[in-house]
C-alpha cells in the first residue's frame, strides 16, 4: 500500500496536467473560430475562389436547406480555428510529452512549434494555390457540355475545407519522422527501409483525399513523396546519436 500511493500520486499529478493542457487546448479553438466566424463571409469568399476560376460563368452557389448557409459557415469557421490554433495546440502537447527538458527547453519548444506550424501552412498554401485548381477542372471538365454544374455550397466548402486542412497535415510528415527518430522510436534507417510501402501508403491516402480520382491522386502522392524523402534524409542527418551501433 506504501508504493500504491505514491504511483497514485504520480498519475494524478500527470493528470491534472493532461486536463490543464486539453483546457488550453480548446480554449484557443474555440476563440480562433469565434474570430473567424465573425470574418466568415470573407473567408468563404476566398475559398469560392478556385471554383469560379474553373467555372467563369458560375454566378453562385446553391444550398438546399435553411440552416445550411449557417452551418456551412460555421464549418469553415471551425476548421480555421482549428488550423489558427495548432500553434498553440503543438506548443501545449510538447510541454506535456517532454516535461524532463530543462535547460533550453523553451527554446527548443518554441522551434518545434514553428517548424511544425511553417511545413502546416506550406501545406496549406499548396493545396489551394496547386491542387484545387487542378483538381476542380479535372472533375468539372468531365462533365462535359451538356451537363450544367450547380454545386451545393456545403459539399463544396466541405470538399474545399477537408483537402486543404488534410494536406495541410500530411505536409507534418518530416516534423513526425524527425521527432520519431529524436526519441529513439525508430532507427534512423528505417523510413528509408520501408520507402516503398510507405510510397503505397500515401498513394492510397491521396486517392481518399481526392474522393477517387486517379490523376489527381497522382498528382497529390508526388509532393507526399517528396515529403517522405526529405523527411527521411533529415532522420538521417538529425537522429544519428540514435543509430545502432554497429557491429565489431
Amino acid at each position: 500500500m506504501s508504493e500504491a500511493n505514491p504511483l497514485g500520486a504520480f498519475f494524478r499529478e500527470h493528470l491534472r496536467e493532461l486536463r490543464r493542457r486539453v483546457a488550453i487546448s480548446c480554449g484557443a479553438v474555440i476563440v480562433f473560430t469565434a474570430l473567424a466566424y465573425a470574418f466568415s463571409d470573407g473567408l468563404t469568399a476566398f475559398l469560392l475562389r478556385p471554383i469560379f476560376h474553373a467555372l467563369p460563368h458560375l454566378k453562385g452557389l446553391v444550398y438546399t436547406s435553411l440552416p445550411e448557409a449557417f452551418i456551412a459557415y460555421f464549418k469553415v469557421s471551425l476548421l480555421v480555428g482549428l488550423a489558427a490554433a495548432l500553434p498553440v495546440i503543438i506548443y501545449e502537447i510538447w510541454r506535456f510529452v517532454s516535461p524532463g527538458l530543462r535547460a533550453g527547453e523553451r527554446r527548443v519548444a518554441l522551434l518545434v512549434v514553428f517548424w511544425a506550424t511553417l511545413l502546416f501552412v506550406a501545406g496549406v498554401l499548396f493545396a489551394y494555390l496547386v491542387v484545387l485548381p487542378e483538381v476542380l477542372q479535372i472533375m468539372l471538365g468531365a462533365a462535359g457540355e451538356r451537363l450544367l454544374a450547380r454545386p451545393r455550397l456545403d459539399n463544396y466548402l466541405t470538399f474545399v475545407a477537408r483537402t486543404v486542412l488534410c494536406l495541410g497535415l500530411a505536409f507534418e510528415i518530416p516534423f513526425l519522422m524527425v521527432a520519431a527518430g529524436k526519441i529513439g522510436l525508430v532507427a534512423p534507417r528505417f523510413f528509408r527501409e520501408k520507402r516503398w510501402i510507405s510510397y503505397g501508403a500515401l498513394l492510397v491516402l491521396a486517392f481518399l483525399l481526392v474522393a477517387g480520382d486517379f490523376l489527381s491522386a497522382l498528382l497529390l502522392a508526388a509532393p507526399l513523396a517528396l515529403l517522405y524523402e526529405a523527411g527521411g534524409l533529415a532522420v538521417v542527418l538529425l537522429c544519428r546519436e540514435h543509430a545502432e551501433p554497429t557491429s565489431g
